[in-house]
């Protein structure tokens, strides 16, 4: 058996240099609701180097609230926000 053991990173908390040797896999931060460009790059390069497969965690224009409100958007917005 094995186990995928997963964490959402690339949000610019400042830790995930050590958690990238812990995990399988990691969904990065894309978007909106934490980290930048650069954090998001740097995110996937280290995981790159430790070997750890890459997933996207994508999140609308909430900052703020870190993602965690209702937002009133259309598909379309959506869609452009993500891809």
């Amino acid at each position: 058996m094995s186990v995928d053991l997963n964490a959402d990173l690339g949000e610019g908390a400042g830790h995930d240099g050590e958690l990238f040797e812990l995990i399988s896999s990691a969904n990065i931060a894309t978007g909106f609701h934490a980290g930048d460009a650069d954090t998001m790059h740097a995110a996937v390069s280290t995981a790159k180097a430790c070997k750890v497969a890459v997933g996207a965690h994508p999140s609308l224009f909430d900052r703020e609230n870190f993602g965690r409100e209702e937002l009133k958007v259309t598909a379309e917005e959506v869609f452009d926000a993500v891809v």
